[in-house]
């Protein structure tokens, strides 16, 4: 039997990691429901075995029923009538495997009928399901938009829907509009209160909604009458069974067929505001963003995994001249590489949900109780993090993700441009993770703050001071000079104090920061596990190179340069 996690110990290294007893600590709030619930675990090892099998069940439904219907809902996809989705059969098939084994409100607090688990599993199950298939976690992984109505609606709000949630229900978030794509400050579709019918009352159209039909969605709507930006809109929760709302069309896509994005047409749509008003852009959707983004990076590794399996699978078969093409050089070097990128995108991964599972942790245990001046200082330290590394690991493993795609068919050569491989398939649907929830070049935008803060400096600067083995001191030695090389070009780019100057490199720096940062996780990894050093050695050399050359790109800039590039 297949089981995707069970199969790849890079997983189970990763739950293992020593900031894991904090976290559970934290979430579990010295262990305060093992009387109420008979599922609550009773202590730390409990916990950890808790989502251990819960991983495992996971992994058997994407290996055994997801990744095998994964071909026949890319052919087959949602199809739309009078207005309402239905999903590919396939679809349909994997919704109900995951509903059955009690999958929908992991991160749900056991009062309304989840897991009540940490940011950490549940990224875990989304990276396992992306690499069975991308299309269908984007369904299944929108149960996160529940973390939204957790933290910002009222009790009753939380008691309605989020008990919805764990019994099977699915959710989307609408945010963008024709006109208001990324600029989410634009966003139009108007909300007035009507005071007959004693509700909000939604009117406009909603366009590129993944998964725009679903049972639960959270809506962006502008409130304020006269206003442009982002202080005039609200967030709202709109139930399907309450109606006003019709699908006008599915897209047409290029990949991830199975997820069905949605133009949706309001009318008189009834809807209940979440949180106060004004706050919708503002505060919730981008809470509400982060933590789409940080899915993103976990459906962006599994599809990395998913594509390097199936280029390794098939250089170890494929023979020619009279042996495998893994054992010719330029085919064995993409492979190393390829993994290498793969290693150091999950080690970024989860690096980045440890934080945001601290700081988010401490929000919610703020609402029952003052926070000490150390827990504050504390949730202050991982929020910082968390909201530098979100962006960055988005920007990075998406990126990397392509490349390992790209890598993988064309290791396949011809057979991979035919649809009888799934690497055909993964590859189309790897495109779309540098582009929604935010592109490559906003990510660079958010993350270039890391840079011009020292926030990535700084956090390079705590990694250089990790106690190491000694045999390990040398790819240190090499990571202190690259943090050298990058601090005198961001220094150069930084001194003229432009901002248009600093934008133009904004790439260049924050890749460069990544790819240190990157290293040195792979490094923290190779303390715990020696077979990582070999992984360590080939990132090492591929990252010293990228920086080197965006080094010598930045080290030859001036103001100037600008003008070169500006099209009229």
């Amino acid at each position: 039997m297949s089981n995707f996690f069970t199969d790849n110990p890079d997983l189970q290294f990763h739950l293992s990691h020593p900031l894991m007893q904090k976290i559970v600590a934290l979430r579990e709030n010295n262990f305060k429901d093992k009387e109420a619930f008979d599922f609550a675990p009773q202590d730390f090892e409990d916990a950890m075995d808790s989502y251990a099998q819960v991983l495992e069940i996971v992994g058997e439904i994407s290996g055994e029923i997801i990744a095998p219907n994964a071909e026949s809902v890319d052919h087959d996809g949602p199809v739309l009538e009078n207005g309402r989705v239905t999903y590919a059969k396939g679809t349909q098939e994997n919704l109900e495997a995951l509903i059955q084994a009690g999958l929908m409100g992991i991160t749900v607090p056991r009062e309304f009928g989840g897991l009540h688990f940490p940011i950490v599993p549940y990224v875990m199950s989304a990276d396992i399901v992306s690499r069975a298939d991308a299309g269908f976690v984007n369904i299944w992984g929108l149960q996160d938009c529940a973390e939204t109505i957790n933290e910002f609606g009222s009790f009753e709000q939380r008691e309605k829907y989020l008990s919805r949630v764990c019994k099977g229900e699915t959710m989307a978030m609408a945010l963008t509009e024709p006109d208001a794509g990324s600029d989410l400050q634009a966003v139009m579709l108007k909300a007035h209160f009507d005071e007959e019918k004693n509700t909000w009352l939604l009117n406009g159209v909603k366009r590129f909604i993944t998964n725009g039909d679903g049972d639960i969605s959270l809506v962006l709507a502008r409130t304020e009458e006269k206003t442009q930006d982002g202080r005039g809109l609200s967030m709202f929760i709109h139930d399907k069974n309450n109606g006003g709302i019709s699908v006008r069309r599915i897209e047409s896509k290029l990949g991830i067929k199975g997820s069905p994005t949605c133009e949706l047409v309001y009318k008189d749509a009834p809807a209940e505001l979440c949180g106060q008003r004004k706050l919708g852009l503002i505060k919730y959707v981008m809470s509400l963003m982060n933590g789409a983004r940080l899915g993103i990076v976990a459906q962006s590794v599994g599809i990395s995994e998913a594509a390097y399996r199936e280029a390794l699978a098939y250089a170890q078969k494929r023979v020619q001249f009279g042996k495998p093409i893994i054992k010719f050089p330029p085919v064995y070097e993409m492979l190393a590489v390829m993994h290498a990128k793969l290693a150091a995108s999950r080690s970024l991964l989860y690096e980045t949900a440890r934080y945001v599972d601290i700081y988010k942790t401490y929000t919610h245990i703020a609402t029952e109780r003052d926070l000490t001046k150390e827990e504050k200082e504390d949730q202050k330290k991982y929020q910082k993090l968390a909201d530098a590394f979100t962006p960055l690991a988005k920007g990075l493993t998406s990126e990397f993700c392509n490349e390992i795609a790209y890598d993988a068919l064309q290791i396949h050569g011809g057979s991979g441009f035919m649809k009888d491989y799934p690497i055909e398939r993964i590859y189309r649907d790897a495109r779309i993770t540098t582009i929604y929830e935010g592109t490559t070049q906003l990510q660079v935008v958010a993350a270039i703050k890391g840079v011009t803060t020292g926030a990535y400096l700084a956090q390079i600067q705590e990694y250089e001071k990790t106690s190491i083995k000694p045999e390990t001191e040398s790819y240190r030695s090499i990571l202190i000079d690259m943090a050298f090389e990058y601090e005198e070009v961001e220094a150069r780019v930084t001194v003229y104090n432009n901002a248009e100057f600093i934008e133009f490199h904004a790439r260049r720096l924050v890749e460069m920061a990544g790819n240190i940062i990157m290293a040195y996780l792979l490094l923290n990894d190779t303390q715990r596990d020696h077979s990582y050093w070999k992984t360590l050695e080939v990132f090492l050399r591929f990252a010293r190179s990228k920086n080197h050359a965006n080094a010598s790109f930045l080290s030859h800039s001036t103001l100037n340069d600008l003008g070169k590039y500006k099209f009229e």
